[in-house]
């Protein structure tokens, strides 16, 4: 059965408010000769990749210093419909972010700690006495993830994948196991993490995440297009994905053709409550700059949300399918991955992939999204993150001293 490694989340992202809301009139207009000959170089590598990574549509936006470089969508949403810039997507883990900037919000106001332990909001969950809030966030709390390695939650996705999931659902595949290692001493990517952290900061404010995020950080960030979805709805108007990652769950032989359309695939089991959901690619844009700027944080927490402290302190580990060292390329911060000079996160779910990315030095912003055709999965059904290599190349292009690693 293909890995869910390949198929969704990989990590983080950033914002800004005056980027965020509906498509401008005459958006995809660059406003100089200079911003023009960027933007022709930017859609020359959209469709170098596309032809390469076999992408059925690609949305990309970029903006320098809050000025638009180009706003463009090229392919096909569904046959013989076009993608377009306005059209709406799953964000997945950019919303993770959402969800570290709301803690770091209620610690700067006082309303929690950091180092708060889960056992003060959930005392019931396993090994909750042991673990910090500021663990969970940072993923270094040693709770095994139910997705990532976990074969039985792999069949119940791939068997239905419309299904509707409780929270407490998915944490009955990962909290009743023991730690993987002690609290606070390596790290692995575990989704289990943010429906503790979404569970815990309800009990502390007394309000449910969907409010939580809208009030503290979705609207603060003027990210009018980005809402709770906690079923399989998208406003319209959709852009369509499709997978072949069902593949080896319905026992297709490989040479036999299969691509299923997966846009409606229910997302519920991906965050906690109110950080499943969907976006354009102006608010993600948005997001990338201002998660990027810390516009919501005090200093010295935008500090922690970005810092590289986890290098040299984290590795691989026998049973741990993501536990793994930071590097210059790949290190987590809290909720947001930083990759070289870039602050990003580089969702994939369920035939869609994307990146929210921001260089603060020279304040470029980088927001994609990408669906898939069929040349793209190979006879098992797995696939690639495009939009990774997308940003990469683009970011190349737009910073060459900065480019991404």
């Amino acid at each position: 059965m293909p890995s869910f490694v390949r198929l969704l989340a990989a990590t983080c992202a950033a914002l800004l408010v005056a980027a965020c809301g509906a498509a401008p009139d005459g958006a995809g207009d660059p406003t100089s000769a200079s911003d023009g000959a960027t933007a022709d170089a930017v859609m020359r590598i959209v469709d170098q990749v596309r032809r390469e990574s076999h992408l059925r549509a690609v949305i990309v936006r970029v903006t320098k210093d809050g000025r638009e470089i180009l706003t463009r969508a090229v392919g096909d949403s569904m046959t013989g419909v076009p993608a377009t810039p306005a059209m709406h997507f799953r964000n997945g883990a950019v919303a993770i972010s959402y969800v570290s900037t709301l803690l770091l919000r209620l610690a700067d106001e006082g309303r929690i700690g950091l180092d708060d332990r889960l056992s003060t909001w959930l005392p019931d969950v396993p090994h909750a006495g042991r673990v910090t809030l500021r663990q969970l966030a940072q993923m270094t709390s040693g709770y095994p993830d139910y997705v990532l390695g976990n074969d039985a939650f792999d069949d119940a996705i791939y068997a239905d994948p419309f299904r509707q999931w409780d929270p407490d659902e998915l944490l009955d595949f990962a909290v009743s196991r023991p730690l993987l290692y002690e609290p606070g001493t390596n790290w692995n990517y575990a989704h289990t993490n943010y429906v503790l952290l979404g569970l815990a900061l309800e009990r502390a404010t007394g309000q449910d995440m969907p409010a939580l995020l809208k009030e503290e950080v979705l609207e603060p960030l003027g990210l009018t297009d980005t809402a709770n979805s906690f079923t399989p709805a998208i406003p319209a108007p959709v852009l369509h994905a499709f997978s072949s990652e069902r593949r080896q769950a319905l026992n297709i032989p490989a040479g036999l053709p299969f691509y299923e359309e997966s846009t409606f695939w229910n997302p519920s089991w991906t965050l906690t409550r109110g950080a499943v959901q969907t976006t354009t690619v102006y608010d993600m844009e948005a997001t990338a700059v201002g998660i990027g700027t810390g516009r919501l944080l005090s200093k010295d927490s935008h500090d922690l949300m970005v810092s590289t402290a986890l290098r040299g302190k984290t590795r691989a580990q026998p049973g741990c399918a993501t536990c793994a060292p930071m590097t210059e390329r790949y290190t987590y911060g809290m909720g947001v991955v930083i990759s070289g000079d870039w602050l990003l996160q580089n969702p994939m779910f369920a035939g869609e992939a994307g990146v929210a990315a921001y260089l603060p030095d020279e304040r470029i912003a980088i927001a994609i999204a990408t669906t898939f055709a069929p040349e793209a999965f190979d006879g098992d059904g797995n696939y690639v993150n495009a939009a990774q290599a997308l940003f990469r190349r683009i970011g190349a292009e737009l910073a060459p001293g900065h480019a991404p690693p």
